[in-house]
């Protein structure tokens, strides 16, 4: 014979934790989709120049950035407040940019490995002369696509 039990006012059924897995999976995949990993950590300022006639380049794959400006204030007692260049996340000499941009090159597919440009990422406050010497190594290593990144504006606004 079965023995009925009365419940007691006052007690609350437990919480039910069967969806806590789905939850947690849920939030997990959320942020698998829309974190990117950081390509590289900037060493020195870079506030681009304006520019009004801009195109948008398409394929990432097929870039090589080159950043050049004045270290960041916590680089400024190791690496001076001259511009430099930065390969990566290192800061260099103009001289390595050649090996650089082979070593990427290198790095990539064979059939893009003749349609790779270099972005130049420099600061609106870099001398132009820091821009000639990487052009200049740029030139030696036959990597003559070079794309220039700005920001959108009036050129009047620099």
């Amino acid at each position: 014979m079965a023995k009925f039990t009365k419940k007691k006012k006052g007690e609350l059924p437990p919480v039910s934790t069967a969806s806590l897995p789905d939850i947690v999976f849920m939030l997990l995949f959320f942020f698998m989709t829309v974190t990117t990993m950081k390509d590289s950590e900037l060493k020195v300022v870079n506030e681009l120049p304006y520019a009004d006639q801009v195109q948008k380049l398409d394929k990432k794959d097929r870039i090589i950035y080159i950043y050049a400006g004045k270290p960041h204030e916590r680089y400024q007692a190791t690496y001076g407040t001259a511009s430099r260049v930065q390969l990566n996340d290192q800061l260099r000499d103009v001289s390595d940019v050649g090996a650089y941009v082979l070593e990427e090159r290198a790095g990539k597919r064979p059939e893009i490995q003749n349609v790779l440009t270099t972005a130049l990422k420099v600061d609106k406050e870099t001398n132009m002369g820091l821009v000639s010497d990487i052009k200049q190594q740029l030139r030696k290593v036959n990597a003559l696509k070079i794309n220039y990144t700005t920001r959108v504006g009036k050129a009047s606004q620099n």
